[in-house]
């Protein structure tokens, strides 16, 4: 996969909201910390950055709990 384009960050947005998916039943609270969880455990450091990224560059695409477990994601960095 290329992370590094446009495309690339679309499709790791595509990703991160089916992870955001996965977790939709659970508490708020709960859901965001298992999204920041997965993303940190099974995502390279260049998916990561990426991702990271196109949130700082306005995050299009992102779900609100993906946006929140990549800011904290950001503050352990």
């Amino acid at each position: 996969m290329s992370t590094g384009t446009v495309d690339g960050a679309l499709k790791l947005v595509s990703m991160a909201n089916q992870i955001a998916g996965f977790f939709r039943p659970y508490p708020k609270e709960q859901a965001v910390g298992g999204i920041a969880e997965h993303i940190a455990k099974f995502w390279d450091h260049k998916m990561r950055a990426t991702i990271i990224d196109h949130l700082d560059h306005g995050g299009a695409g992102l779900e609100p709990d993906v946006r929140e477990a990549l800011d904290r994601l950001k503050a352990k960095v």
